[in-house]
């Protein structure tokens, strides 16, 4: 199933980029120095000034890295179609919404909706979300997860905010499945980025 097979890359990729940028050129740019840093999957967000465009740029320079682009900062319904048509194979939210998660089931799209309690967890887990995007995972730290996963072992979790160098191991030893990183990956010159990608996936390999 395509959407089994999506949420298998994620999980195997471990580490999602998120990009934010100024406009379509730094964001190509930022992408591209992850990728060639190691990164497999991206998270292109509609902060992002034409963002749809970000998206259909990267499913066509890098169709051949068997690349994952998804859309992030997804606030609704009519921008989560509109990111599918454009090429995003996941759609991430910083909030549950019932309209996103219906659409994304009903196109077979992965939605990883932002929770922060075990009352969002569990609502967003019955309409079908597989991986919770745990937000702001700095409010709450790598300890939080065991919190989650003690009544909660089937939950699939994801901390986008707070992973950085020093605690990304910690967070996978404490069973999420995979992490977001925005600033502490995503910015800087180029080879800052793609020096920083290559340590973040040298940090957690055996994990």
């Amino acid at each position: 199933m395509k959407k089994i097979n999506t949420l298998n890359r994620i999980i195997d990729s471990k580490i999602v980029a998120v990009i934010r940028s100024e406009n379509i050129k730094e964001a190509i740019r930022v992408s591209d120095a992850c990728i060639q840093g190691g990164i497999k999957a991206i998270e292109v967000t509609y902060t992002i000034p034409n963002a749809t465009d970000v998206i259909k740029c990267l499913k066509e320079e890098f169709a051949d890295k068997n690349l994952l682009i998804g859309a992030g900062t997804v606030l609704d319904s009519t921008t989560a179609r509109i990111a599918i048509l454009a090429g995003a194979e996941y759609i991430v939210s910083p909030h549950f919404e019932k309209s996103i998660a219906k659409l994304c089931n009903l196109y077979q799209i992965p939605y990883l909706a932002g929770c922060m309690t075990i009352k969002e967890i569990t609502t967003a887990m019955e309409y079908g979300v597989d991986i919770v995007k745990l937000f702001p995972g700095s409010a709450f730290g790598p300890s939080f997860i065991k919190a989650i996963k003690a009544p909660l072992p089937q939950a699939n979790i994801m901390p986008t905010g707070g992973v950085n160098l020093e605690n990304i191991r910690e967070w996978f030893s404490n069973g999420v499945v995979a992490v977001g990183i925005g600033g502490n990956l995503a910015s800087g010159t180029s080879e800052e980025i793609i020096k920083a990608s290559k340590e973040f996936i040298e940090k957690i390999k055996g994990v």
